[in-house]
């Protein structure tokens, strides 16, 4: 009788959450979604803001985790943006139902979400650009407007309008300079649309370790750099990439992402033909001003792009087909956050340490620790040797197996350096320097006969 009761009860709950709904959502239905999984699931989601569009509209995002609201030290953030250009929906769609499926799984008991959640925060943003998708949302499938909802309000491309560091960073290459966080230009602000700025000052405000950008009209996982040295047009392929100081780390992200996915890995998609469903983004085509390259020089978080689709808007009969074949890649390229090492940074009076620089021998790109102290550092397997430094403080460096499984935890404490001995200060007189010269030391014989000259002549007559 308990097992009846118990198979009742789970189909009732079953039941209480909604079922997935394949279909496109506009922008209240979005809103609507995105507060449906909320309540369903409000112990380990918050939902929140990051700005709003040129027309108002708010950039919301699903945040999942055990403690929503909360940077657990140690505990990876990770995140998901789609809809960038506002014709390219099916990661919208496809975001929507991750998010669904994340809440619907973590009630059921299944292990492998749960530990996920209470492992990682996972952010969602469904839509960066919900002007352009409204604009493309009401033209339909037209074919002649194929670029028709692209661009924001003011007519922008959002991936083409962060602020350039790649001309930055390849300078400082060649002759010395930072290899991370790049600064931004002091008038950045007056440079970029409302939607870029919402999500610069986003990725400034969390320590993201992990990110994918979800495109479409290819099929394809797209990785860093996105602008090459020498500018190439989309259509002529150059065997010549752009890569990053983290090229093999990249890699393997992007075929994480290829082969879990149900047919990118093929290869050949939308008529195009990418090796193991992966490409430099330089050697496909240069692209300037991109979020996936700002994301790696501006900040510690490593970002790829995957393009979903040879559609941009996929009729809806097409979406369930789409969310099976990513259902798995999605799920998989958030588990690949934890990989590598991570830790604390520490004083001698065990205080966190914010901003110390974390560095790798021989991958000449750095990261630094967050608010709280804690640092992800994401590597292949192998063994490295790492540093870590901070203003005031002597360095420390540790050598450190890397395996395939859970990061490794290495804990950094640094000793304050110990200040220079300061200078002795000389005393002035009257506002000039005094010069003191040595008095001339006479032989003990001549001495003695001055002395003896002086009584003499003091004696009395």
């Amino acid at each position: 009788m308990s097992d009846l009761v118990a198979i009742f009860l789970h189909l009732l709950l079953f039941k209480l959450v909604a079922p997935v709904t394949f279909r496109h959502h506009r922008y209240d239905d979005l809103v609507r979604t995105l507060y449906k999984v909320h309540n369903e699931c409000p112990y380990i989601t918050r939902v929140y803001s990051i700005g709003r569009s040129v027309k108002g509209r708010h950039l919301y995002v699903l945040e999942f985790s055990d403690y929503p609201g909360n940077h657990e030290p140690l505990e990876p953030e990770v995140k998901y943006v789609g809809n960038m250009h506002g014709n390219e929906v099916l990661g919208r769609e496809l975001l929507l139902q991750l998010s669904e499926f994340l809440c619907e799984e973590f009630r059921n008991g299944n292990q492998r979400i749960v530990r996920l959640v209470e492992s990682t925060r996972i952010h969602i943003l469904p839509s960066m650009n919900p002007d352009g998708y409204e604009v493309a949302a009401a033209q339909g499938r037209n074919i002649s407007g194929y670029l028709i909802g692209r661009n924001n309000a003011n007519g922008v491309d959002l991936n083409r309008n962060f602020p350039d560091l790649n001309t930055y960073i390849y300078y400082n290459e060649k002759n010395g300079g930072p290899n991370h966080h790049l600064p931004l230009p002091d008038n950045w602000k007056s440079q970029v649309e409302p939607e870029t700025q919402a999500v610069i000052q986003w990725i400034r405000s969390f320590n993201f370790v992990l990110s994918a950008n979800l495109h479409g009209g290819a099929v394809v996982a797209n990785y860093p750099y996105d602008k090459s040295l020498e500018h190439r047009v989309r259509g002529f392929r150059h065997p010549t990439t752009t890569p990053t100081p983290d090229d093999k780390l990249f890699q393997k992200l992007a075929k994480v992402y290829s082969y879990a996915h149900g047919w990118m890995h093929q290869g050949w998609n939308c008529g195009d033909y990418f090796p193991d469903g992966i490409t430099n983004g330089a050697s496909w085509y240069s692209l300037s001003k991109g979020m996936q390259d700002f994301n790696y020089l501006h900040t510690n978080c490593f970002e790829i792009t995957l393009e979903l689709s040879c559609d941009k808007f996929p009729p809806q009969e097409e979406l369930q087909r789409e969310w099976l074949g990513n259902r798995e890649a999605l799920i998989q390229f958030l588990e690949q956050v934890h990989q590598g090492i991570k830790g604390m940074v520490l004083d001698e009076n065990y205080n966190n340490l914010a901003d110390a620089v974390i560095s790798v021998s021989g991958i000449n790109h750095d990261v630094t620790s967050g608010a709280q102290g804690d640092y992800f550092r994401l590597l292949l397997p192998g063994t490295y040797t790492v540093t870590a430094t901070a203003p005031g403080f002597d360095p420390e460096t540790v050598s450190v197996t890397v395996g395939p499984g859970e990061p490794k935890l290495v804990n950094f404490q640094l000793k304050r350096s110990t200040p220079p001995a300061a200078p002795k200060k000389r005393v002035p007189n009257s506002g000039q320097r005094v010069k003191v010269l040595p008095k001339k030391v006479q032989p003990r014989a001549a001495r003695k006969k001055e002395m003896k000259k002086k009584q003499t002549q003091r004696a009395p007559a």
